[in-house]
């Protein structure tokens, strides 16, 4: 899971470094303490003590995103994916139907062109080439067509076009 994220090499850094701060001043433990204290000391209903539950509610995942660099601390990929599925419902109104084929390829489709775009490739390139392509690959081949690993070898072609052609002055 954590090719979603092209940055999570350096969030780990980052986060430790940008963290640094907190793990001086007090440590989780220690917040976790001074929640502790201050739940007992509010009455439940108050909006200080709502955040304060909230955050105790939240501990496990904070100890998982503080450690673990690849965590993203919002699920903003998921939630946009999801966004453009429900405005796509109108627009295939009528697929699943006989005339209008399966409704697994739409989410077919729409993984592929999800995974295009969180690689950052071109999905009507990426398509026009697996289309083309695909029929006279053998089954061994098929990983390469991924949308990450297609990225792969197209920088790595690109480059050796660029090293064949250098031009001459």
């Amino acid at each position: 899971m954590t090719a979603c994220f092209p940055a999570c090499c350096s969030g780990f850094s980052t986060r430790s470094s940008a963290s640094k701060p907190l793990s001086a001043i007090a440590g989780l433990a220690q917040l976790r303490e001074k929640l502790l204290v201050w739940k007992e000391r509010l009455l439940p209903k108050p909006p200080m003590a709502e955040a304060i539950n909230y955050a105790l509610g939240q501990w496990a995942e904070l100890n998982v995103f503080c450690a673990d660099g690849a965590v993203s601390i919002d699920n903003n990929i998921s939630e946009r994916e999801m966004k453009r599925v429900v405005l796509n419902r109108k627009n295939s109104l009528f697929v699943g139907n006989a005339r209008g084929g399966s409704p697994r390829r739409p989410a077919i489709l729409a993984s592929l062109t999800g995974t295009c775009r969180r690689h950052d490739v071109d999905p009507q390139l990426y398509l026009t080439q697996l289309l083309t392509n695909l029929p006279s690959a053998r089954k061994s081949e098929l990983s390469a067509w991924l949308p990450d690993q297609w990225k792969l070898l197209q920088h790595a072609r690109l480059a050796s076009l660029q090293n064949h052609t250098t031009p001459t002055l």
